[in-house]
């Protein structure tokens, strides 16, 4: 195997690797049972610094962290949620129109080279669908010159 094969073949392996990473993490944080944990947690850290720290300036700073970090598992779940019913209802009309590519339903599991190389035959298609009525345009011009 060439040198560039070689960086590639990893370069190839870390993108899936990387993207299974980003699947299981969103799945987690959008879970219920992880925003409870979190929520036990930020309620355990600010009771325990309710009693160790009396600075007011510190205390405004745990809860707007605490807020923030808690909100981030509902951010996650609404996205998830989101996410999840925009691509059930894609999937359906793509499904259910005859001359549809079938190959871009589920594109949300597809790798992310997958969905460029998907991207960029529908960039073609759209440059040949521009050539194509630039042409029956001039069409229809000359016979309506002709008239």
């Amino acid at each position: 195997m060439k040198k560039r094969e070689r960086i590639q073949a990893l370069y190839n392996f870390t993108e899936k690797t990387f993207e299974k990473l980003v699947s299981f993490a969103t799945i987690i944080l959008g879970n219920s049972v992880s925003f409870i944990l979190a929520l036990c947690l930020v309620l355990f850290w600010w009771v325990n610094n309710l009693f160790t720290s009396w600075d007011a300036h510190e205390m405004i700073g745990d809860i707007i962290f605490g807020t923030t970090f808690l909100s981030m598992f509902i951010i996650q779940k609404s996205f998830n949620r989101f996410s999840g019913s925009l691509h059930l209802k894609i999937n359906e009309l793509v499904s259910s129109h005859e001359t549809a590519n079938n190959s871009v339903i589920n594109a949300e599991g597809k790798t992310e080279r997958e969905i460029t190389e998907l991207s960029k035959e529908y960039a073609e298609l759209i440059e040949q669908v521009k050539e194509l009525e630039e042409v029956i345009e001039e069409e229809v011009d000359k016979e309506n010159l002709d008239k």
